[in-house]
């Protein structure tokens, strides 16, 4: 089974940019493999319509590259998206809609080895990550699930309330703060600047670093200057990733165009 990039650059505590994508298209993998400077690529699979094949395909283009993968899982069923998900070959797990401690274990148990040492609930599959046939099941396999990656999303009121105990589990290693959804669980849809906002932000930055725990930030649409990033390098923010393709044609589009028809004006 191959390396895990992302997983090797936390063990180093190195530095992390990655990129999101809604497409199920994997021509579009490589074309950000391509660019020689993103360590691995998120399929964001809560916001996009995809199928079993369109998985396997993302993993496979992933391979073609020295780039690492990860998928955003649905609320529900998180446990067969995501097992199926690291079976197709994508390495790391971004869990959504934590509100409980207990929430935050059914997750880590989803990912982790059903062994007696690493007590999770992923047991063995002849599936695309192993070969089929190859590593069904063997130390490799184990030793690949307890190095997948897994991630959170600190975005509902009641998981920022709870931060401290939710990541003093053993098996979380990155979180990202939501504040659409977290604006939306305190009263304020829409208003992912309020103050309120901005300071569950920075507990949960805060907070993750005093534990030994990764934040992760993305850049934009909000927060995309040089001077916002350096900010959050300046709290000790390692691990940042691009805005969504969706998010970055839209805006390049809508951009763009005004710019042409106010050259007729």
């Amino acid at each position: 089974m191959r390396k895990n990039k992302l997983r090797e650059i936390i063990k180093s505590g190195g530095t992390s940019v990655g990129a999101r994508m809604l497409a199920v298209w994997p021509g579009f993998v490589e074309v950000i493999g391509n660019t020689g400077v993103i360590d691995y690529i998120e399929f964001v699979g809560e916001y996009s319509p995809w199928d079993l094949h369109d998985l396997e395909n993302i993993g496979r283009a992933t391979e073609l590259y020295d780039i690492s993968s990860m998928f955003k899982v649905d609320q529900e069923p998180n446990g067969f998206l995501a097992q199926r998900a690291l079976g197709s070959g994508i390495q790391n797990i971004l869990f959504t809609d934590i509100r409980t401690v207990e929430d935050a274990k059914r997750c880590i148990k989803i990912v982790k080895p059903e062994t007696p040492m690493h007590k999770g609930i992923n047991g063995c599959h002849m599936r695309r990550n192993v070969g089929y046939v190859l590593d069904c099941g063997n130390e490799d396999y184990v030793r690949a699930m307890d190095e997948a990656v897994i991630a959170i999303m600190v975005e509902k009121r009641s998981c920022v309330e709870n931060l401290e105990e939710i990541l003093s589990l053993k098996g979380i290693d990155m979180v990202q703060f939501g504040p659409c959804d977290y604006a939306l669980s305190v009263g304020l849809p829409g208003q992912w600047t309020h103050s309120k906002v901005k300071e569950a932000e920075l507990k949960t930055i805060k907070t993750a670093i005093k534990m030994g725990i990764r934040p992760r930030v993305e850049i934009g649409p909000i927060n995309y200057k040089p001077e916002d990033i350096k900010k959050y390098i300046e709290l000790g923010v390692r691990d940042f990733h691009l805005p969504s393709d969706v998010i970055i044609i839209h805006q390049w589009i809508k951009e763009n165009a005004k710019l042409i028809r106010n050259l007729f004006k």
